[in-house]
């Protein structure tokens, strides 16, 4: 009997010392990203394809943009300072919400003003309005609408990580109070599972 006990004991504390060495994430969105498409700030052509088997980052900005973007950009560089002092590389993906005014060179121009480091990061344009407008509603649950006569977008302001099965795992806010812990946490996680 103090065998059995002893068996049932060390295989409880085996399963609770599996569970705490867990490296997925809980609570995860499961939203699958669709294919896209697009031109980078480089004049590059860039896809889904890129960053299959990838775990990145996204948000959704514009040039123009005169409230969260300037703040959501320097927060995304935050974020990937951050992840690299943890020796974790990961791409970005800043799609523009606006890409009949945003040519890769404006989205060069926008990237270089706020330092962000173009090596693992790629502003994307050159898709038409209801495209990104449609993919940003269907991949990311958010909104992407421009009204006619107004040269500003609304568009959600979150931060979004997609896992290697091209599923967004979680979403952040990217304007103010942001988590960056959290985002640095939950990104290794989501790069040693």
């Amino acid at each position: 009997m103090k065998r059995l006990l002893l068996l049932g004991g060390l295989l409880s504390l085996a399963l609770i010392l599996a569970a705490c060495g867990s490296n997925e994430l809980e609570n995860t969105l499961d939203w699958e990203v669709q294919s896209f498409e697009g031109t980078t700030q480089n004049g590059e052509s860039f896809s889904t394809e890129d960053l299959e088997g990838e775990v990145w980052l996204a948000d959704f900005i514009f040039t123009n943009c005169n409230t969260v973007c300037p703040p959501m950009t320097r927060n995304m560089v935050k974020v990937k300072e951050m992840l690299k002092e943890e020796g974790v590389e990961v791409h970005s993906v800043s799609f523009s919400v606006d890409p009949t005014v945003d040519t890769p060179d404006k989205l060069k121009e926008f990237g270089s003003k706020y330092g962000v480091d173009e090596s693992n990061w790629t502003f994307l344009t050159e898709y038409t309005q209801e495209e990104i407008q449609a993919f940003a509603q269907e991949s990311f649950k958010t909104s992407a609408q421009k009204t006619e006569g107004n040269d500003q977008v609304i568009h959600g302001s979150s931060f979004y990580l997609v896992g290697e099965d091209g599923k967004v795992l979680k979403k952040y806010k990217g304007d103010t109070d942001v988590p960056l812990e959290q985002i640095v946490e939950d990104t290794k996680t989501a790069v040693d599972s």
